[in-house]
């Protein structure tokens, strides 16, 4: 493979420079690196209980994804620009290194402490590998010609999520949770192997300083804001002095940045690719997007557990139509693309489609059948595939060339950010939501419990969970009519004990237990007064009629119960799903801007070659 060189400061064009056979294996290598972080983001979960179980500190759960996460977003944009300063095959040969090294670390964790600082390296170098991996197609291809392999970008995401969970749940239960991580090493190895061997450097040609400030102040405005955002809202109020004081400092370090990106000479966030309108769009566009796929795909899973009763297992697998609708989807219109040279129509209609099945979300209920839902979710999956990789797409056709490694991974940074403040806005929503469904729900049907029972349906644990399906025996004891049933019961046995003790024995603790309680009847109470002078025949006699009322007393206690059980169950399924169709009319709502957002892109011609842009600023 034979690179053409250029003098210093002559800018480097690799798509014309490059063979196609070299196209294709330097693709191929992208392709794999890429593959292993999003492979990692989908293969972790499934561990999750069994890492927490072994290694204990269940606290620190959510930062096992939290670290990850703030690693991650933080530093795409930075990457961005160093890829476009120092060249793409140093940067993500870099992240590769990186990754592996935490995917080690990972696997070797002893304490729930250690995973969770080990999964922050983890982010260090995956974010160098996102944010890479999505520009290198604009040093390897003009536009026009971009647009064919696109939706391997978006076949390789659905790749991972398909088969991500089944080998997390796989080398988890045949092997040990830690080969979850040190599978990370051969599809490393892998591609390093392809990437020193066929990845040219992919740099500009051009030595532009590194803004050290901008990179700093960034972080500042950054990682306060993802952690203010994502910390326990239980343990850290919104109105706390903690997370007052994190968006405080956020917004510090935004107007810091503000200030270094004026004054760099090459800044990490060119303030003027803002005034480039598909940039500006497309920007706001994913901060949309990535809200609504993040509240589309979590709040499903709650819904699939809680209300349809599936486990945890069938609710991932019902995500797979959605990812093979997406690839599908993306590919096809890739195609499209490439031999029509348009694109707005196809992220439009994308758009589009997104919002259908946004509302067809919203017509859930307690009866939809799994398979109705998959179906759902395959519409949802048509509308992502096209509309994903073309925005994308859309953006490198109109920045400048030095400029795409930074506008790339800004424009990623922008959808991450949507997915941490829809996490944060749409898990409130919800929260407040059924927590005050439950309780109006709750209360006439507890109102009929005695007191030690209704307790047990406390709408700020049923929120979690408890009364949910679900197979197995955790599915069993979660189930309302169940709990009542096993307390009806206990209580009754313990009522049967009693009288056992006062008939038969004459027990005088079990006879004056009795004789206080108000629920005693007065008939047997004056039986017991005269019990210690019956014969053990006639007291054998009394019991075994006691008894048998007591038998029938408790059948139609536990078909009273049954039924409340019954009702709770509904209540509590009919909350979930108003609360979470709830959030999906709200997620109609940014959906929709992000259509109205897309009738105003420009469509700039597809360049055939790598001719600067024709820049449409406002």
């Amino acid at each position: 493979m034979a690179v053409t060189t250029s003098a210093p400061g002559t800018r480097i064009d690799y798509a014309a420079t490059l063979d196609q056979r070299s196209k294709m294996f330097i693709l191929v290598g992208v392709l794999l690196s890429l593959f292993l972080s999003s492979l990692d983001q989908t293969i972790v979960s499934t561990a999750l209980p069994r890492i927490v179980a072994d290694l204990q500190g269940i606290q620190l759960l959510a930062w096992v994804s939290t670290s990850y996460l703030l690693a991650s977003t933080a530093m795409v944009p930075i990457y961005g620009k160093l890829s476009d300063i120092f060249g793409r095959k140093i940067i993500l040969l870099f992240g590769i290194t990186v990754f592996l090294t935490g995917s080690v670390l990972c696997g070797l964790a002893t304490t729930m402490l250690q995973l969770v600082i080990y999964r922050g390296i983890q982010g260090f170098g995956a974010a160098a590998l996102t944010s890479t991996a999505f520009a290198i197609p604009a040093d390897l291809f003009a536009p026009a010609e971009r647009a064919r392999y696109m939706g391997m970008f978006g076949a390789v995401f659905g790749l991972a999520s398909v088969i991500g969970p089944f080998i997390g749940g796989l080398l988890t239960d045949q092997i040990s949770w830690h080969w979850v991580f040190f599978v990370n090493l051969p599809v490393g190895i892998v591609a390093l192997v392809f990437i020193v061997a066929k990845l040219p450097r992919l740099h500009s040609g051009l030595r532009p300083k590194i803004d050290y400030a901008g990179a700093i102040t960034l972080l500042l405005a950054v990682v306060p804001l993802l952690l203010a955002l994502t910390l326990d809202k239980t343990e850290h109020a919104w109105t706390s002095p903690l997370i007052l004081g994190l968006l405080a400092t956020s917004v510090i370090g935004l107007a810091l940045f503000l200030v270094a990106e004026r004054r760099a000479a090459s800044p990490i966030l060119p303030l003027y690719l803002f005034r480039i309108r598909t940039f500006t769009l497309t920007s706001l566009i994913g901060v949309s997007v990535g809200a609504t796929l993040f509240a589309a795909i979590f709040f499903l899973s709650l819904y699939l557990v809680n209300v349809l009763g599936v486990s945890a297992t069938e609710a991932g697998t019902t995500l797979i139509p959605l990812t093979l609708s997406l690839v599908f989807g993306s590919i096809v219109s890739s195609q499209i693309v490439q031999r029509t040279g348009r694109y707005k129509l196809i992220i439009i209609v994308g758009m589009a489609i997104i919002v259908a099945a946004l509302w067809w979300l919203t017509t859930l209920s307690p009866e939809t059948s799994i398979w109705m839902v998959r179906l759902r979710m395959i519409v949802l999956g048509l509308g992502l595939g096209p509309a994903l990789p073309m925005l994308n797409l859309a953006m490198q056709n109109a920045v400048p060339r030095e400029d795409v490694g930074a506008a790339t991974a800004s424009r990623q940074f922008f959808q991450q950010i949507g997915q941490v403040v829809g996490s944060a806005a749409f898990g409130a929503a919800l929260t407040a939501s059924l927590t005050a469904s439950l309780a109006t729900s709750l209360a006439p049907i507890q109102a009929q419990l005695p007191p030690e029972m209704a307790a047990q349906f406390d709408p700020n644990a049923l929120r979690n969970g408890g009364a949910g399906g679900g197979e197995g025996a955790a599915g069993e004891a979660a189930d309302p009519a169940a709990r009542i049933e096993a307390a009806i019961s206990e209580r009754f046995a313990a009522q049967r004990d009693l009288l056992t003790q006062a008939l038969r024995d004459a027990e005088p603790t079990a006879i004056a237990a009795l004789v206080e309680s108000p629920e005693t009847p007065v008939q047997l109470k004056e039986l017991l007064g005269t019990v210690a002078s019956m014969p053990a025949s006639a007291r054998e006699q009394a019991l075994a009629r006691i008894l048998a009322l007591l038998d029938d007393t408790e059948a139609q206690a536990q078909a009273q119960g049954a039924e409340l059980g019954t009702e709770i169950n509904r209540a509590v399924k009919v909350s979930f799903t108003d609360s979470i169709t709830a959030i999906y009319r709200y997620a109609i709502g940014l959906a929709l801007v992000a259509l109205l957002l897309a009738f105003f892109l420009p469509e700039l011609p597809l360049r055939k070659a790598h001719q600067e842009p024709q820049v449409m600023m406002e």
